[in-house]
């Protein structure tokens, strides 16, 4: 199962089966990732390029990301 979040811009695709749930989303960018509330990533926290470098950190790849305006994809 994979979800994803957009905020035009980027999507971030969340894949829960590989959340080894070390919480670094969390930790790093508490007004994106949250959570206790659903949806648990509001991508409305923080500009983009925040919240990619953040995704880059996920230890289990369970998050991800694409542009939105990448062709190649």
């Amino acid at each position: 199962m994979k979800k994803e979040y957009t905020n035009g811009e980027v999507t971030v695709i969340w894949q829960p089966e590989k959340c080894s749930h070390s919480a670094l989303c969390v930790k790093g960018l508490p007004a994106v990732f949250k959570p206790k509330q659903s949806p648990w990533i509001t991508l409305e926290g923080t500009d983009s390029n925040t919240i990619i470098d953040q995704i880059k950190k996920c230890p289990s790849g369970a998050l991800s990301f694409r542009m939105n305006n990448d062709s190649s994809i």
